[in-house]
């Protein structure tokens, strides 16, 4: 079934001229990645996974934003779009009021040390054959950060802000535990004294005693030097504290972005309630109000038409089979999309929409009928 959309006009207003607002560091609009499907033989391009699919958001300075959602729906993928680590389908991401994808390749280098990322396995993102000094200290020298005189005191204090004592600089990485490979990749973003950072869901492979210090180390990092982060997680409990904002993807697609405390206290997409039920209570008297979600996620390549969601939502209406909801704000900073929050006029709109649409359908498969009656 091909989706019918009748509006864009709100999604493409949502942030618009959040860009200009010195308080936002990051301002995120309409964003789309699709990874295109090649036929086996001649290479033609038979579809596209649509990982990130029209999301929108905004981080102010200083702040922390949690995204959250099911393994596959887009969150690493928006991140590494955002840095520009792979290029856009569509939309636009400001960072500190620059358009990153209009930037020339000169102009985007001088802008890298601003932006830096902390990748989910430490291991793997570390080179073996570099020395912990170095590998910290490589991009310092490479965009000229501190004079060369200063550069061994530098690295000492950076070092040292992360917890890692002066004398493991001629150590290599295999001789660090999980933790500490950690600390290593966090000195190596801060060493480029960035604006920004993305944080790859950063504790997934470390102990809960071990996340807890890193999770720490963040949020005392952020203070002291005014760090804008961007926090992918699984975690639910972990993006509670650390986050002032959260943002929830599902499918590709932001359904809700509000205040940490707003959206806990009170989410509004059924999706979200959802996911905040699965949260363990430390109370074994306490009894959870689960909402097991059925059936799995549809294919990314193969998306549902209309709300993404209603292949799975107990809260299903007939316009969430046909047309997409607006992604709209419904108190100060809570924005959400979905149907059960359509005004009286908008749902009217709607309604006369899907009937349009079934009425075409029922007059192509007549058509269909009759073409097949005359063979």
């Amino acid at each position: 079934m091909e989706e019918v959309k009748i509006y864009d006009e709100y999604t493409s207003s949502v942030f618009e001229g959040a860009e200009n607002d010195p308080d936002n560091l990051v301002v995120v609009k309409n964003l789309k990645k699709y990874f295109p499907i090649k036929s086996s033989f001649f290479k033609i391009t038979v579809g596209n996974v649509k990982a990130v699919d029209d999301v929108s958001f905004k981080i102010k300075r200083g702040t922390t934003m949690g995204l959250v959602g099911e393994s596959g729906c887009g969150k690493s993928t928006i991140g590494r779009t955002i840095l520009r680590l792979i290029e856009k389908t569509d939309g636009q991401v400001f960072i500190n009021g620059k358009d990153i994808f209009s930037l020339s390749k000169n102009d985007l280098r001088k802008e890298r040390p601003n932006i830096q990322i902390i990748f989910q396995d430490p291991y793997a993102s570390l080179s073996p054959r570099l020395p912990i000094g170095e590998i910290i200290g490589e991009a310092v020298r490479e965009h000229g950060i501190v004079p060369r005189e200063e550069f061994d005191d530098y690295i000492s204090r950076v070092m040292e802000a992360c917890g890692l004592p002066d004398y493991y600089k001629p150590r290599y990485p295999h001789e660090f535990s999980g933790g500490q490979r950690q600390r290593i990749c966090i000195a190596r973003a801060l060493a480029l004294n960035p604006d920004f950072i993305l944080c790859d869901e950063p504790v997934s492979a470390l102990d809960v005693s071990i996340q807890a210090q890193i999770i720490n180390l963040l949020k005392d990092l952020q203070k002291q030097f005014g760090l804008t982060y961007l926090f992918i997680s699984h975690d639910l409990s972990v993006v509670e504290y650390i986050s002032d904002t959260v943002g929830v993807m599902y499918l590709g697609n932001m359904v809700e972005f509000a205040p940490t405390e707003k959206i806990y206290a009170n989410p509004k997409h059924p999706y979200t309630e959802a996911l905040f039920s699965a949260i363990p209570v430390p109370d074994p008297d306490y009894k959870v109000n689960r909402i097991i979600l059925e059936g799995s996620i549809p294919s990314p390549a193969n998306p549902p038409s209309g709300c993404k969601f209603h292949t799975r939502c107990r809260k299903c209406m007939e316009v969430c089979k046909y047309l997409a909801p607006d992604f709209k704000e419904l108190e100060p900073e809570h924005f959400c999309a979905c149907h059960l929050y359509n005004t009286p006029e908008r749902q009217k709109e709607l309604d006369e929409a899907v009937a349009k649409i079934k009425k075409e359908k029922e007059t192509k498969a007549a058509e269909g009928h009759g073409k097949k009656a005359k063979k």
